[in-house]
């Protein structure tokens, strides 16, 4: 059968992942993306773009990828039973960004479009996708101006949606084995369809395109101030989170292992380096100790910004 809607969001996924990496390389300013195109042996394929070594990315990586087969993968079904043994098409762009400083953030997004069938039935289809910060020495008008774009960017789809999808990514990205958010959060939305193709697909470009308004000038706030060693240590062992979720609980990650899709790409999201230390806990007073405290759980940052209060 004819795929159009497939066909429509693969281009605007094609071009999104020309703009970021654009716009990311422009802001680095030294290093550029290397792209690797592959194929994937059961269907589909994809070009994975990344910078390393950078002034500003110690590593990124923005992927794009289109994989198909006869059997949506266990991770895909998990929230819809009914659809396993459908077959399937899968099509996104993901991106992750591990900045060399300790005062930049490291941060990660996605936006997908899958198509389940099954021979007789109509498809089914959905979106999913968003983005959220990983700040390691957290600044409170960083975070405020990061939701403050996604807000901006879910506000013409209803005044409902930013809490709604803002609340998901705080559930999202939760260390259940640490009793902790991965981060700041941002924008988390999956199993989506329920408003329509036309409306849905505005929404994911809504998301999508706003990622470099959230993120760059953050990057530019703080690229330029100094760190110490003590700082980088903390920065790697909080990277050892970023490593726990993404291996024990990232339903993107179980998706590409599970659909056979290619390991090097999938795994991009892991930083270079990392560290862990046996029952470490920062000191009392401490910036270490902020992160803890203050970032570390869900927090209403716009509400407590127009309420005067942070």
């Amino acid at each position: 059968m004819a795929h159009a809607n497939l066909d429509t969001v693969k281009s605007y996924l094609l071009d999104l992942q020309d703009r970021l990496c654009s716009g990311l390389a422009a802001e680095d300013g030294g290093a550029g993306f290397r792209e690797e195109s592959w194929q994937r042996e059961a269907g589909g394929g994809g070009r994975s773009r990344v910078i390393e070594n950078g002034r500003v990315f110690e590593k990124g990586g923005v992927n794009f990828s289109h994989v198909y087969g006869e059997r949506l993968p266990p991770s895909a079904t998990a929230a819809r039973p009914q659809l396993a043994g459908r077959g399937f098409h899968a099509v996104g762009v993901s991106w992750v960004l591990h900045p060399h400083s300790p005062h930049i953030p490291t941060s990660h997004g996605n936006v997908r479009f899958f198509i389940a069938e099954k021979a007789g039935e109509a498809p089914v289809w959905w979106f999913g996708g968003g983005f959220d910060l990983t700040p390691y020495y957290p600044v409170h008008e960083d975070v405020v101006h990061w939701h403050r774009v996604a807000r901006d960017a879910c506000e013409p789809f209803g005044p409902e949606v930013y809490p709604r999808f803002k609340a998901w990514c705080d559930d999202y990205f939760y260390l259940k084995h640490r009793e902790e958010t991965r981060g700041v959060g941002g924008l988390f939305f999956d199993d989506f369809n329920e408003w329509g193709f036309d409306k849905s697909f505005a929404f994911q470009r809504a998301v999508g395109d706003a990622f470099l308004d959230a993120y760059l000038p953050i990057v530019q706030r703080r690229r330029d101030m100094p760190w110490s060693e003590q700082e980088r240590d903390f920065q790697l062992y909080r990277r050892g989170r970023y490593v726990e979720f993404n291996l024990v609980w990232d339903r993107g990650t179980l998706f590409g292992l599970q659909s056979g899709g290619r390991t090097e790409s999938i795994l991009m999201s892991l930083p270079p380096l990392a560290r862990w230390e046996y029952g470490w806990e920062p000191e009392p007073g401490t910036p270490e100790a902020r992160l803890y405290e203050e970032y570390l759980h869900p927090r209403d940052w716009l509400g407590e910004e127009e309420s005067g209060h942070e």
